[in-house]
C-alpha cells in the first residue's frame, strides 16, 4: 500500500501563516474566571492562575486583530435542558454557565463586531456546533488555543480539532487550570502527540515572519 501523500504544512513555520490561522479563546467567562462565579462559590477552586492568563489572551487578540486573523469566541451554555444524562449527573447541580445569566458573560474581555461567537454544551467547542464548519469556510488550517480549563474544554477542544485535521499550536501562558497537574498533562501530550506549545510572542513573532521563497 503507498503511503499517505504529505500536505504542504510539514513545518512550524508553513502551519503558522496568517493566511490560514485562527485564535480561539475558549470559556474566558464569569463563572469559571471570576470571584463570586461558580467554580470559586460551588466548587472552592482556586483562581490565582486567571489574571496571568486573561492578561496574555489580551495581548493574543490584540496581536490577532493586528494581523486580521480570525478570531473565534468559544462559550460554554450548561443549562440541564441542553446536556446529556451523563453530563447532568457528574455535575450534579445545575446552575454553571447558564444561558443569559452574568455567570455565562464573558469575562474582561470582549469580541469585537464581526468576531465569530460559538456555545457549546460539552467541554468540546466542535461537539455539536458549526465551529469546524466555520473555520472550514474561513480556510483555517492551524488553530491557536487559548482559554480554560487546560485539561477540560482546551484539551477536548485542542483533540477532536486534531481529530478533525487542523494543526494545533497551544499558547501556553494563554491557558490555565484550578489543576497545576491536568494543566503540565495537557501541555506535555500536545508536545508528544499532537502539535505545538509555545509562548504568546513565540508564536506572534513566528506569524509576523516573512514568508521565505
Amino acid at each position: 500500500m503507498a503511503a499517505p501523500a504529505m500536505t504542504d504544512l510539514m513545518t512550524l513555520d508553513a502551519q503558522l501563516r496568517p493566511e490560514h490561522t485562527a485564535l480561539l479563546v475558549i470559556d474566558i467567562q464569569n463563572d469559571f474566571c471570576a470571584e463570586g462565579g461558580y467554580l470559586h462559590t460551588q466548587r472552592g477552586y482556586q483562581l490565582d492562575f486567571v489574571p496571568a492568563v486573561v492578561g496574555q489572551i489580551s495581548f493574543a487578540l490584540q496581536a490577532a486583530r493586528q494581523l486580521k486573523l480570525p478570531v473565534i469566541w468559544v462559550r460554554s451554555h450548561y443549562d440541564f435542558r441542553y446536556l446529556p444524562e451523563s453530563h447532568r449527573v457528574k455535575r450534579e447541580h445545575e446552575g454553571c454557565c447558564m444561558e443569559g445569566t452574568w455567570g455565562a458573560d464573558f469575562y474582561q474581555l470582549t469580541p469585537l463586531p464581526g468576531e465569530t461567537i460559538i456555545d457549546k454544551h460539552h467541554f468540546s467547542g466542535f461537539n455539536g456546533t458549526q465551529l469546524h464548519e466555520t473555520l472550514k469556510s474561513l480556510g483555517v488550517r492551524t488553530l491557536m488555543i487559548t482559554g480554560v480549563a487546560t485539561n477540560v474544554c482546551v484539551d477536548s477542544t485542542l483533540r477532536e480539532g486534531f481529530f478533525l485535521g487542523y494543526h494545533i499550536v497551544l499558547l501556553e501562558d494563554c491557558v490555565g487550570s484550578g489543576s497545576a497537574a491536568g494543566h503540565a498533562g495537557t501541555l506535555a501530550t500536545v508536545r508528544n502527540n499532537i502539535g505545538h506549545v509555545l509562548t504568546t510572542q513565540t508564536a506572534f513573532d513566528q506569524l509576523a515572519e516573512p514568508v521565505l521563497t
